[in-house]
C-alpha cells in the first residue's frame, strides 16, 4: 500500500513571506470556507509569528481575528497551528514566563491546536517551557529544527537535536527550512535519522522556495518518512514563499504516494479571494521582487519570512542613503547595488556573530548589523560602528548560547563598552510581568478581555498595543497606505498628491512648513503660501544636537516602564539618550558629547528620518 502524505496550508506565512501585512478579520473569515472545501488539507497555519503584531500595526484586534478565523477549520476537523518563538513568544524580544504560559492557554481557547515552537539559536533550554506550557494549555507541542547550512549545522547535529526536543516533551518535530537553503539530500538524511530513532513521531517538512531547493527537499523528505508537507498556493507561492500545492501534489502522486484529491473549484475560489485581498490594500506592501526566486540567497541564506519585509526596509534605507550621498555630491546607488552589497556583507558578518541560525529574530539581527555596516561604510565609517541592542543581547548570551564563537574584535568591543557576557538561563533575566500590566490596565480603565486576552496582548506587545488602543496605529497605517497609493498613481503618470507640510532646515534649525494650495493648483504668494507650523523653542545660545542615525520610530525608552530623559537632565558622552525602532529592532542613540538636555524635538512614537535633529544639549 502506498504511504500517505498529508498537506498543511501555510496561509499566515504565505503573507508574511511576501510582504508586511495580513488580511483583515473579515477577509480571513471569507477565505476559510473555500480552503476547507478544497478537501486536501488536514492542517492550516492560522496565526503566530508576526500575525498579532501586524494586526495591531494596522489597527485591528488580533484576538478577535484569531477567534473568528479558526472557527471554520475547527468545525471541519482541520487542525490549526501557530508559530511561536520560544523565549521570544510571538514577538522579537524575550518574554516573561507568566506571559508565555498565558499565551498557550489563550491560543488553545481561541481555536489553535498545535504550537510549532522554535528557538532562533536551536537551544533546547529555551524551548523546555514552550513544550510544557503548550501541553498544559491543551495544545500539541511541536518542536521545530531551524535548518541552516554551515560547517557546524550537520545532519548528525539536527538528528541529535530532535532527540533533545522529544526528551523535553515535543510530541512532533518540524524541519523548519526557513530560508530554503537546506540541501535536499541532507533534508532526506535528517528525516531518515529522526524516523529511525522515533518510528511513531509525526514529522513535518516546511521549506521556503527562495533559492530553489525546497521542491526537491520535499520529495527527499517524503521518501525518507515525512508525514506532513507545508505548502503555499497561488498567488502567493514560490518566490520568498513556499512550493505550490499543485506542484507538490503532482510530484508526490507521480512518485506513488497516497495523497488527497483537490477540489479545484474551491481552489480557484480561494485563489481569487487571495488576489482580491492583494488588490484591496495588501499589494501595496508586497515588493514585486519577492515574487521571484533568487539563487544568490544560497550564500547569505536569508529566510523567506524576513525577505518579505526586507525589500520594504531597503526602499527606505536606499532613499535615506541616496539623500545623504546627493548632499555630498557622491554617486547614488540602485536597489540592486544595495541588495548585493548586503548579501555579501551577511556572508562576512554571520560567522563573526557565532553562526546563529538565520531565522527570526536572529536572521534580522545578522541582516541589520550587515545593513548598518554597509550604510556606515558608504559614509566612510567603520564596520560594527552601530550594533543594535537586540543584537548585543544575542552576542552577550542573553538569548542563550551561540553554537559558534563570537569574533574576538566584537568581544573586545563588548568589553570596551562595559557589557557583560551571560551564561545562565536566559529566562531568569525576564521576571514575571502580568501583575504590572494588570496595574497599568486598571489605571487606564481598560478591561482584561475574555480569558484575559487583552491583558495578554498588552503584555506581549506593549508599545504596539498602546498605539492600537489610542487609534494612533490606525492613523499611521492609513497615512502610509495613502502615500503608497499616491506613489503608485504618480508612477502611472497621474498627478501626484501635493504635500501639506515640508521640513525645512535653516542655519541648523529645523522648521515644519505648512503649504497652502489655491483652487487653481497654483502656489499662493510667498507671504501667504507658507507659515511656520512649529519652531524649536530653544533658539538662542549654543547647542549640541543629537540627530537620528537612521529612519524609524522614536522612543525615549526600550520598555514602557522605564524612565526616559527629560529637559534639565545631565547626560555624559556615551550615555544612551533614546532609541530608534527600525527594521524590528531597537537601536540605541548615544550622546557624542556631555551636556544638559535643553529640548526634545520629537514625541514618543513619532516617525523620524535619518539626520533629523531629535535632541538638543546645552
Amino acid at each position: 500500500m502506498a504511504r500517505e502524505i498529508k498537506f498543511s496550508l501555510i496561509y499566515r506565512d504565505m503573507w508574511q513571506s511576501s510582504g508586511k501585512y495580513m488580511p483583515r478579520k473579515d477577509q480571513l473569515v471569507r477565505v476559510a470556507e473555500p480552503i476547507v472545501e478544497m478537501g486536501c488539507f488536514q492542517r492550516c497555519e492560522t496565526n503566530g509569528g508576526g500575525f498579532e503584531q501586524i494586526n495591531l500595526l494596522y489597527g485591528e484586534n488580533p484576538n478577535h481575528s484569531v477567534r473568528a478565523w479558526t472557527q471554520a477549520f475547527r468545525k471541519a476537523g482541520i487542525q490549526t497551528h501557530m508559530l511561536e518563538r520560544g523565549l521570544n513568544g510571538i514577538r522579537m524580544s524575550p518574554v516573561p514566563k507568566d506571559v508565555r504560559k498565558l499565551m498557550f492557554k489563550l491560543k488553545k481557547i481561541q481555536g489553535t491546536d498545535i504550537a510549532r515552537s522554535f528557538d532562533g539559536l536551536n537551544n533546547p533550554q529555551n524551548l523546555a517551557l514552550s513544550f510544557q506550557y503548550a501541553k498544559e494549555g491543551g495544545m500539541i507541542p511541536q518542536g521545530a529544527l531551524s535548518i541552516t547550512h554551515s560547517p557546524l549545522h550537520t545532519v548528525d547535529y539536527y538528528v541529535d537535536l530532535a532527540d533533545k526536543f522529544i526528551e523535553l516533551g515535543a510530541e512532533e518535530i518540524c524541519l523548519k527550512d526557513m530560508a530554503g537553503i537546506g540541501r535536499p539530500v541532507s533534508i532526506g538524511r535528517i528525516t531518515k535519522g529522526i524516523r529511525e530513532r522515533h518510528p511513531d513521531i509525526i514529522l513535518t517538512y516546511h521549506g521556503h522556495s527562495t533559492p530553489g531547493f525546497s521542491i526537491v527537499s520535499a520529495l527527499e523528505a517524503a521518501r525518507n518518512g515525512i508525514d506532513f508537507i507545508d505548502v503555499g498556493m497561488e498567488p502567493l507561492s514560490w518566490g520568498t514563499g513556499h512550493p505550490d500545492l499543485l506542484t507538490v501534489h503532482a510530484m508526490l502522486k507521480d512518485a506513488g504516494f497516497s495523497i488527497p484529491d483537490i477540489n479545484m473549484d474551491a481552489y480557484m475560489e480561494a485563489r481569487s479571494l487571495t488576489q482580491e485581498f492583494i488588490d484591496d490594500f495588501l499589494g501595496y506592501f508586497i515588493n514585486p521582487r519577492n515574487r521571484f526566486m533568487n539563487s544568490l540567497l544560497i550564500g547569505p541564506g536569508l529566510p523567506g519570512g524576513m525577505m518579505g519585509s526586507l525589500m520594504a526596509d531597503l526602499e527606505n534605507n536606499l532613499k535615506s542613503l541616496n539623500k545623504w550621498l546627493t548632499k555630498r555630491d557622491k554617486p547614488t546607488l540602485t536597489q540592486d547595488d544595495l541588495l548585493l552589497k548586503l548579501f555579501k556583507e551577511v556572508e562576512y558578518v554571520w560567522p563573526k556573530l557565532g553562526y546563529p541560525p538565520l531565522v527570526t529574530p536572529f536572521s534580522q539581527y545578522v541582516k541589520n548589523v550587515s545593513l548598518m555596516n554597509v550604510l556606515q561604510m558608504e559614509k566612510g565609517k567603520e564596520r560594527f560602528s552601530m550594533i543594535d541592542e537586540n543584537t548585543w543581547g544575542m552576542i552577550l548570551g542573553k538569548s542563550g548560547q551561540l553554537l559558534g564563537e563570537v569574533d574576538p574584535e566584537i568581544v573586545q568591543m563588548a568589553k570596551d563598552q562595559d557589557r557583560e557576557f551571560f551564561t545562565g538561563n536566559p529566562q531568569d533575566l525576564y521576571p514575571d510581568e502580568l501583575d504590572l500590566y494588570r496595574q497599568k490596565m486598571d489605571e487606564k480603565g481598560w478591561d482584561y478581555g475574555p480569558d484575559e486576552e487583552e491583558l495578554f496582548e498588552y503584555a506581549m506587545h506593549p508599545q504596539q498595543y498602546e498605539e492600537f488602543r489610542s487609534g494612533k496605529a490606525k492613523e499611521k497605517f492609513l497615512k502610509t497606505l495613502e502615500e503608497k497609493k499616491a506613489a503608485k498613481t504618480a508612477q502611472a503618470g497621474a498627478p501626484a498628491a501635493k504635500p501639506e507640510v515640508l521640513k525645512v532646515e535653516l542655519d541648523g534649525e529645523v522648521f515644519n512648513v505648512k503649504i497652502s494650495w489655491d483652487s487653481d493648483n497654483q502656489k499662493n504668494e510667498p507671504g501667504e503660501a507658507a507659515q511656520l507650523a512649529s519652531k524649536p523653542s530653544a533658539s538662542n545660545g549654543h547647542y549640541e544636537t543629537i540627530a537620528s542615525p537612521l529612519e524609524g520610530t522614536f522612543y525615549l525608552t526600550r520598555e514602557s516602564g522605564e524612565r526616559g530623559i527629560k529637559i534639565g537632565d545631565k547626560v555624559k558622552e556615551g550615555d544612551t539618550v533614546a532609541y530608534i525602532e527600525s527594521m524590528k529592532v531597537m537601536n540605541a542613540i548615544v550622546a557624542e558629547k556631555s551636556g544638559t538636555v535643553a529640548e526634545i524635538l520629537v514625541n514618543n512614537g513619532d516617525e523620524v528620518e535619518e539626520d533629523d535633529v531629535i535632541i538638543k544639549l546645552k
